[in-house]
């Protein structure tokens, strides 16, 4: 046994799903290690939660299964190269004091006569013991990633790598069923066929998987990096106003469009094109080529990217039914709040002090009110004059699930106005417009409500002294208590701005009775 092999032995591999001792390890650092067919990657997410926060992320593109198809044996030099990562990644997981990890090895492995000798080689070099996963389960990793991303998906998952495509079926918050496919790009190199041949043998394989996860597609989920490339060059071509990958939605008969056209391109054109890597951009052609057919034969009637998959599904198994049940974009906006804002567990009250004013939003609409008032305070240390864009950007960048792009504008020009009162500095137009008149004008009226909320108390207690409501044509603020001292100028001209963008006359009433000021004419 190596050195490193010794001090990995102080870390932990997971045994079974939901293996974690305590509740104390589970808000450690748990690293999953992804030996894919294509790359090997290594995520450290720190701690277990519904929504989860990426400590570390790195990847090296080793190409195990080229051409494990034909050899049955895995590639020589990417075999010498996965070693090396992997020594690499043992080592920066002790060096990051991870608690616990797992280690996932897929098809390329799975398939090669030469897999276990492989996995045992980097447990003598290393200590990582890696478990070779079979197809029904790789497909559950997958899907169960996107519900880690996605609460309430229903329909298939499709996670491609360099040998195989997996596609499970997901519904009630649960994996149904799940098949592994040949369909990566290496084997399909390797056969050889061409043209009109090769679609067909693509289609009589996806007919068959289709078999075996029976039942309607309302929604297809892409997973894996070739369709992340895939969608970068489609978002590039059609001018798309946002570079977010998550929950980046695709027409079926435009992708397949895409599709069709990214096969006969060139490496080189796609580069140019995206920002997609030269590796990416070779085998991207033959992944285009099995999504069209896969579009032709599964019949989605919508398509997203998840950039959830097998390593996020790894997680999920470790997550108990009521961390299941948890929102991820709150829980992620809930971290957020409690590692950067002033007063930590004020979003929550301020949300509170304001739904009078959001009775006429959608549900959907007042859980984004919700992210937003999370939010609220989290870019306090930027300078005044950049906190209404990086408040806007603040979720438009967000790593988090649970939200899709209209929702990040949302919340984003939300967080724009609870630091401007300005609509000249707004967004460019192309990213506004995925929001319609009415979601736009919800946004503004409700990151103006929190600018007032924010200002009025300093986002410190006592909000409940102070009473917003609508009443009769107006929109009222009430000050009671101690609150009633906190009454001035600035108070009366935020106060004034929402009730503008709402249409209504503002008025400011302090102490009941006691001193009432009419700000009709503010």
């Amino acid at each position: 046994m190596t050195e490193q092999s010794a001090l990995f032995g102080r870390i932990r591999s997971f045994a079974a799903p939901r293996d974690i001792e305590s509740a104390e390890e589970a808000g450690r650092r748990i690293a999953v290690i992804d030996v894919g067919s294509n790359s090997v990657r290594l995520v450290v997410f720190d701690g277990i939660a519904r929504s989860p926060a990426y400590f570390f992320n790195e990847k090296v593109l080793c190409g195990l299964g080229r051409g494990v198809s034909e050899t049955g044996r895995l590639n020589p030099d990417g075999v010498a190269r996965a070693r090396v990562t992997l020594r690499r990644f043992a080592e920066l997981a002790v060096r990051m004091h991870v608690s616990a990890l797992e280690a996932v090895a897929t098809a390329a492995v799975r398939d090669a006569e030469d897999g276990r000798q492989f996995v045992a080689q980097i447990e003598q070099e290393t200590g990582i013991r890696i478990r070779i996963a079979t197809g029904a389960e790789e497909a559950r990793l997958s899907a169960q990633g996107v519900l880690l991303g996605r609460p309430g998906a229903e329909g298939l998952v499709a996670d491609i790598g360099g040998v195989s495509m997996e596609l499970g079926r997901i519904a009630g918050g649960r994996v149904l069923s799940g098949v592994t496919t040949p369909l990566g790009p290496f084997p399909l190199r390797d056969t050889g066929l061409k043209g009109r041949t090769l679609a067909d043998w693509i289609d009589d394989r996806l007919e068959a998987a289709a078999e075996r996860v029976p039942g309607p597609v309302p929604e297809l989920f892409l997973v894996g990096g070739a369709w992340r490339a895939l969608a970068r060059v489609h978002m590039a071509r059609h001018g798309y106003p946002l570079s977010v990958l998550h929950e980046y939605r695709m027409a079926p008969d435009d992708l397949a469009a895409e599709a069709l056209r990214i096969t006969a391109e060139t490496p080189d054109e796609l580069v140019a094109l995206s920002r997609i890597s030269r590796s990416r951009a070779e085998n991207l052609p033959l992944n285009a080529l099995v999504l069209h057919r896969a579009l032709a034969v599964l019949r989605p009637a919508r398509v997203s990217l998840s950039i959830f998959g097998l390593r996020e599904g790894v997680l999920w198994d470790h997550l108990g039914p009521e961390d299941r049940a948890r929102d991820p974009l709150i829980e992620a906006c809930r971290f957020t709040e409690t590692s950067r804002a002033r007063f930590p567990g004020f979003g929550q009250t301020l949300f509170d002090w304001l739904r009078p004013v959001l009775d006429d939003f959608a549900p959907r609409e007042r859980r984004l009110a919700l992210a937003a008032c999370l939010l609220h305070d989290v870019n306090w240390r930027i300078h005044p004059d950049f906190r209404p864009m990086m408040g806007f950007e603040t979720m438009i960048r967000a790593l988090s699930g649970g939200i899709d792009h209209k929702g990040r504008v949302f919340v984003g020009l939300a967080l724009y106005y609870r630091y401007s009162s300005s609509r000249s500095g707004r967004p460019v137009p192309e990213v506004l417009g995925l929001l319609d008149r009415t979601a736009q004008a919800h946004a503004e009226r409700l990151g103006r409500a929190m600018r007032l909320g924010a200002m009025l108390s300093a986002s410190t207690d006592g909000l409940e002294e102070a009473l917003l409501d609508i009443v009769d044509g107006k929109l009222r603020l009430v000050l009671q208590g101690g609150m009633r001292d906190l009454a001035g100028e600035v108070v009366e001209k935020r106060l004034a701005g929402l009730a503008r963008v709402i249409q209504l006359a503002p008025e400011l009433v302090c102490d009941g009775e006691v001193e009432r000021r009419s700000m009709s004419g503010a």
